[in-house]
């Protein structure tokens, strides 16, 4: 369902967790930025990390941007319920947490201190 520039699609037979998408991406990338948020099954996440990463595994979340006002987040809840109970979370915690993660790869950071404090102030921003 577009809303915004933001799409969410469930190409999986699970039930999506019920969270602030829209305003999340609006306060991280603006209401300009063209995003599809795509939730995907374990085959499907690890065939993407194998292709455009070079890692023959699954994983959560992947984040393409593809210009700099538009981008695509792919996140596998089977893959994310498992890891949430490593972080002790609830799953709509974790997966809050990971969609943060990714939308901050869209602004162009990568793994490190300095990203792990943007993510932070958006973490407490949305109290996960």
């Amino acid at each position: 369902m577009p809303v915004n520039n933001f799409s969410i699609i469930n190409k999986t037979k699970g039930e999506l967790p019920s969270l602030p998408f829209v305003k999340m991406k609006e306060k991280i990338l603006g209401k300009k930025y063209d995003l599809g948020l795509i939730f995907v099954s374990k085959n499907f996440i690890h065939s993407l990390n194998k292709k455009y990463r070079k890692v023959d595994s699954p994983t959560d979340i992947l984040s393409f941007p593809i210009d700099k006002k538009t981008g695509e987040i792919f996140i596998c809840m089977e893959i994310a319920k498992k890891k949430s109970k490593d972080f002790e979370r609830n799953i709509n915690n974790f997966t809050a947490f990971l969609f943060i993660h990714g939308l901050v790869h869209l602004l162009g950071y990568d793994h490190g201190n300095k990203m792990e404090k943007i993510e932070n102030r958006y973490r407490s921003y949305f109290n996960i």
